[in-house]
């Protein structure tokens, strides 16, 4: 039972400085996130309000026009997903696949925060827990220093996780309702053109049967 516990002892020990430079790592990256999360920021301020003033004006005859000139005005990922639905615009299949596009692109920009939200206090909580054995052995030998540092190193560890987490945490959420908005924009465009498309046909099979009949008679 001695080895055993010996044993973890040391592979829990040993995976300290893993744990540390894991954390560095994340603490870098999301300080990148940071700065990618504040350009995405003024990038939408930008194109957003246009975007929303246009969608208002947006009908069935009026819409394939209106989406163009706003593609050509601004440069986002979400004009570049309305500039592909106007591509598409004759095909329902197609522009599902786009929607359904955009859903996969969201969730996997989403997935960097939920990745920081969930790791960033794992790693906190273990380079807590870790140091926390060999200050509990400094403090029965009286090795005050020992005891220090390793409390030091737990706290800071803490400290950085919950940081990680806290800005994974806060990115997911403002990032969750920016995409359920965009999603919901291009749904109604999908929406709109889809019915324009539509309406387009009948009033072509209409006048072709108007034709046929003025000719039979």
């Amino acid at each position: 039972m001695e080895i055993i516990t010996k044993a973890l002892y040391w592979i829990s020990t040993g995976l300290l400085v893993p744990v540390i430079i894991f954390l560095l790592y994340f603490f870098i990256k999301s300080l990148l996130m940071i700065g990618g999360f504040y350009g995405f920021y003024i990038n939408r301020m930008k194109t957003n309000k246009k975007i929303e003033e246009t969608t208002e004006q947006l009908n069935e005859t009026n819409a394939l026009d209106l989406l163009k000139d706003i593609k050509e005005k601004n440069k986002s990922e979400l004009t570049t997903f309305i500039d592909k639905i106007i591509q598409y615009s004759h095909s329902k299949i197609h522009c599902e696949k786009i929607l359904a596009d955009y859903e996969i692109y969201a969730d996997r920009d989403l997935g960097k925060s939920k990745t920081l939200t969930k790791i960033g206090p794992m790693l906190g909580l273990m380079g807590t827990l870790i140091p926390m054995g060999p200050a509990l052995v400094g403090l029965a030998t009286g090795d005050i220093a020992s005891m220090a540092e390793n409390m030091q190193i737990a706290f800071a560890t803490t400290v950085v996780g919950i940081l990680i987490g806290a800005i994974g945490f806060i990115t997911l959420q403002i990032k969750q309702r920016w995409y359920t908005s965009d999603l919901n924009t291009l749904e109604f465009i999908v929406n709109l053109i889809q019915n324009g498309v539509v309406k387009h046909k009948e009033c072509n099979c209409n006048t072709k049967n108007k034709k046929q009949v003025v000719l039979s008679n």
